[in-house]
């Protein structure tokens, strides 16, 4: 699938090239310029070349959450909100200003 996926793609790199219709000044649905009907159905048909790239050719276990501790998550060493314009910070007792 992936290679139908990048086949897909090509086509539509080679589509957005429009360069045969910059001439045609007929009108879709009596408002739209036709070379830019064009263009969105184009857009179009990238967002659903996409969804299939992600369907089909994402990897599975890229997005899956770790499992176990965190080595990263810890408590900051100060807190930040409580520096003042001296740069002392202001130190508070555990558990004061939570409800």
């Amino acid at each position: 699938m992936k290679y139908v996926v990048w086949t897909l793609l090509a086509i539509l790199v080679v589509l957005h090239q429009d360069y045969w219709q910059w001439d045609n000044a007929t009108l879709v649905w009596g408002f739209l310029p036709h070379t830019l009907a064009w263009h969105a159905g184009i857009s179009i048909g990238c967002a659903i070349v996409w969804a299939m790239a992600v369907f089909f050719c994402w990897p599975k276990d890229v997005d899956l959450a770790p499992t176990g501790p965190d080595p990263i998550a810890r408590e900051p060493a100060t807190d930040y909100a409580a520096v003042g314009l001296t740069g002392k910070v202001a130190r508070k007792s555990p558990g004061e200003g939570r409800s």
